[in-house]
């Protein structure tokens, strides 16, 4: 992995130049190699820690729609708004918030969409737990979404779409898919629809996976214009896991 290579470099650098040079320079080594290990996890493309499917190496004109953080208050909207357009989508979901909504999370897998993990928690502090802790929350997760639709999610993405080493060690640890994206839709800060719809579609290339939260109430509003878009732009909305070739249930 990347995290290795760099963290090996940066001890043996670290041993043959320490007695060499200033305490400023070696400070400064310090803050370089910790901003590369920040960036690398909030930056799920750069598969630092561990490879992440961010998108389809296709030339084929095809996209993904994923939806965090469900079910959520606009779940149903958005399934209205997929089956009247006959349009497949993944759904990312969080295990606290299937409790009450069991028919929501059957309706989206008897439609013919994916449910994929999203933690139990999806806590704030998630990423400060041991790879235990997260396998634990990743597993309370999938037991419920088994009980409920009998299937068990292999896809996962991460909470805020930040990794790190316990969090690697964990997608490793319970065999997930890690998923990612190469469009962010940004919906849970944009407020203007046409702004939102622009982003979107002014980044549209063969093989993106689209993210978008089925918690905000725009994502509901824009979404039938979006799906017209796309479709005008001549690409075709397929599910996540036929474009990727990939299992989405064990």
């Amino acid at each position: 992995m990347k995290f290795r290579y760099v963290y090996i470099t940066a001890i043996i650098l670290g041993a043959l130049f320490a007695p060499l040079l200033p305490w400023y320079y070696l400070a400064l080594l310090v803050v370089v190699f910790l901003s590369i290990l920040f960036f690398a996890c909030i930056n799920l493309s750069w598969n630092f820690f561990i490879p992440i499917t961010c998108k389809a190496f296709t030339d084929e004109k095809m996209v993904a729609l994923s939806f965090d953080d469900g079910p959520a208050m606009y779940t149903e909207n958005i399934l209205d708004t997929l089956k009247q357009n006959e349009v497949p989508a993944t759904f990312f979901c969080i295990g606290k918030n299937i409790t009450g909504k069991e028919r929501t999370l059957a309706r989206i897998n008897d439609e013919g969409h994916i449910i994929g993990n999203h933690t139990y928690s999806h806590a704030l502090w998630f990423d400060m737990g041991s790879a235990a802790k997260m396998m634990a929350d990743m597993k309370d997760m999938n037991t419920l979404v088994k009980k409920t639709i009998g299937r068990k999610p292999l896809l996962f993405r991460p909470p805020y779409g930040v990794i790190n080493p316990n969090l690697a060690a964990a997608i490793k640890g319970r065999k997930y898919t890690p998923i990612g994206w190469n469009i962010r839709s940004f919906d849970t800060r944009i407020k203007d629809k046409q702004k939102l719809l622009s982003r979107i579609t002014g980044q549209l290339k063969p093989g993106s996976i689209i993210l978008l939260h089925d918690s905000m109430e725009i994502t509901a509003a824009i979404l039938p214009e979006l799906i017209k878009q796309i479709k005008s732009n001549g690409y075709k909305i397929v599910r996540l896991d036929k474009m990727l070739n990939i299992n989405a249930y064990a």
